[in-house]
């Protein structure tokens, strides 16, 4: 049974001490403008095929950032590019009318991506849609990853889901209906059967139950629920699966912070953005800051934004000085290592984001209700806050919006000090020094800042339904719903009904450094290209049975030939010298096959 803690907010006219908070002298506003155009243009550089960063992606393919090497984040992630799209609604919805060419390549694009069969599975049973990054020409991307990552399906059927509320006030009903609705169809499937199962996190380190995967998980459905109502379509899932998600969803409150993720056998804080970018992801204008949707204004997101950055004042050099009450550099997470562990420019920014959501809804509200688990987060910037229920009739009330805002303000000015001066961002800055650090020009990034500069603004997207979403039950079940999956073909996707599941397993002794590869004469196998094979894997290798495999879905009754190659720790390959041949069963039926390497062996690394 679910333990709910009742909270008693009370009107409370007494003034609060002031913090030494003081307005920023420099042109913040003007500052914030002048870099959302080049942030936009950042993201246009990086889509596929006009972009001028986008180096050969297909249409309406995200690329997550140019830069090929330390690190090579030349892919596209279904996170990213959905984030980014929706971002690009929202513009679209302000009047950037120029984006819609390129919304609508969108859409081409992941009615193909959603059928690549890849190595989380296929469309066919729903487990190829939470594969997390592909190739930028709509292929796989079949190296080792941390997969499958839940988020992406979730975040595209929002986006796209926006979309279609801009179709709706433009005539576009019947593109909405026949073209774009199957593709969030599968998705939704997809979060209505997967939801409570364990998947990595947006870092893509971390295996278990993740709150930004949840939060966003629950806002599709239940937006799913209401635009298949208007559609005239239907969607059981999203009815009977989002109550079940909105109650687990309580499961990662500890007390004094949401933590990002459960069911792991990760060892950290639980300290992480992830709770941050989950909630002003879930922002709804008209959502209540005191239900689960764990919306900006809800006290326990204000108390794990004073938890979370907190915990970089003292272990970032570019901190010092930073106590608490004024603007600190944010990364990830405190344990972070990835590059030396240093703040991120979305992190930071999405500190800013959260607290201009809350305040565009206390002024929704009417009022800001200061309660025991918000008060330490008020309290940072009025020492003598106590729980109240502030009026907007109040000075009160007026005096913690304006410290608030200045807060926020204090984020983005530290984003400010970082950029360097031709407005490139970066995916991260020094802890030591403030300068940009890992890939170049990250569309994520550039996303991030045009999202913080919206709501800063005072733009806000429509409502998804939040605030009359169904409350969770008073028992937690752990529940699923069959989905089912079709091709987007409208759209533009290939027509594949079906896969089968086979399972191919070789007996091959490798030295360190070593790794198998399967590879055939289809597309799927990679045509013999070393570079495009499917990486075994070795979880079940030992000196007596040195077993590398895979399971792999292909398409059924086809004959196809295949070899398995070694990859040396310097790269190259070695081929068997034996082609083998397979003929695909039905659809839905499967083999194991059970090989010996035939062929080199590789030589131990000297290294």
């Amino acid at each position: 049974m679910k333990t709910i803690k009742a909270l008693f907010c009370t009107p409370f006219f007494a003034l609060p001490v002031f913090s030494a908070l003081g307005p920023y002298k420099r042109d913040l506003t003007g500052f914030v403008a002048s870099e959302r155009a080049i942030a936009l243009e950042g993201v246009l550089a990086n889509v596929g095929s006009n972009g001028s960063l986008s180096m050969g992606a297909y249409p309406g393919v995200v690329v997550a950032a140019p830069s090929t090497l330390n690190p090579n984040y030349l892919y596209t992630w279904s996170r990213d590019s959905a984030l980014t799209l929706k971002m690009l609604v929202d513009e679209l919805t302000e009047g950037q009318s120029s984006l819609q060419p390129l919304i609508e390549d969108y859409i081409g694009a992941q009615a193909v991506i959603q059928t690549i069969i890849s190595p989380s599975g296929s469309l066919s049973n729903g487990t190829g849609l939470g594969e997390p990054k592909f190739e930028i020409d709509e292929t796989a991307f079949k190296g080792s990853w941390g997969r499958p990552q839940r988020d992406g399906p979730a975040l595209r059927s929002i986006a796209l889901m926006s979309y279609i509320g801009y179709l709706l006030e433009h005539g576009g009903q019947d593109e909405a209906r026949t073209k774009i609705w199957p593709i969030i169809a599968n998705d939704l499937a997809y979060v209505g059967q997967y939801w409570n199962q364990t998947g990595f996190d947006l870092w893509e380190e971390t295996s278990g139950s993740s709150f930004f995967t949840l939060l966003n998980q629950h806002r599709a459905l239940v937006q799913g629920a209401r635009m298949a109502s208007t559609l005239g379509k239907e969607c059981a899932a999203c009815v009977s699966q989002a109550p079940q998600l909105l109650c687990f969803l309580e499961s990662f409150w500890n007390g004094t912070s949401v933590i990002a993720n459960i069911n792991t056998q990760t060892v950290r804080s639980g300290r992480d953005s992830n709770t941050l970018l989950g909630a002003i992801a879930t922002f709804d204008i008209n959502g209540s800051c005191s239900d689960g949707t764990y919306q900006p204004c809800n006290s326990k997101i204000l108390a794990s934004h004073k938890v979370l950055v907190d915990s970089f004042r003292g272990i970032y050099a570019v901190n010092a000085n930073r106590t608490a009450g004024n603007a600190a550099a944010v990364g990830r997470y405190p344990e972070d290592v990835y590059y030396g562990g240093n703040p991120w420019y979305l992190c930071t920014l999405s500190a800013a984001e959260v607290l201009y959501d809350a305040i565009s809804q206390w002024k929704k509200a009417g009022q800001i209700c200061v309660d025991s688990i918000s008060q330490p987060f008020f309290k940072d910037l009025f020492p003598s806050v106590r729980p109240h229920t502030y009026k907007a009739s109040s000075s009160g009330y007026k005096a913690i919006v304006d410290a608030t805002k200045a807060y926020a303000d204090g984020f983005v000015t530290i984003v400010e000090d970082a950029l360097p001066s031709n407005g490139s961002i970066s995916e991260q800055f020094s802890r030591n020094s403030s300068q940009p650090l890992s890939a170049y020009d990250l569309t994520w990034s550039f996303a991030s800042f045009i999202t913080m500069a919206q709501r800063r603004s005072g733009q806000y997207p429509a409502p998804w339904g939040a605030a009359s979403s169904a409350p969770a039950p008073a028992t937690c079940q752990g529940t699923s719903a069959q989905g089912t999956y079709v091709p987007a073909l409208a759209a533009g996707a290939p027509n594949i009904s079906c896969t089968v599941a086979d399972t191919f397993a070789v007996n091959a002794s490798t030295y360190y450094g070593e790794n198998i590869f399967l590879t055939g004469n289809t597309t799927e196998l990679g045509e013999y290209q070393g570079s495009q094979a499917w990486a075994l894997g070795a979880s079940n290798y030992t000196d007596s049975y040195p077993l590398w495999y895979i399971d792999l879905p292909l398409p059924p009754n086809t004959p196809i030939s295949y070899q398995y190659v070694r990859q040396e720790a310097d790269g190259s390959y070695l081929y068997e010298t034996v082609n083998r041949t397979l003929t695909t069963g039905a659809c839905g039926t499967g083999v194991t096959l059970r090989d010996t390497w035939t062929g080199p062996t590789g030589t131990p690394s000297s290294s």
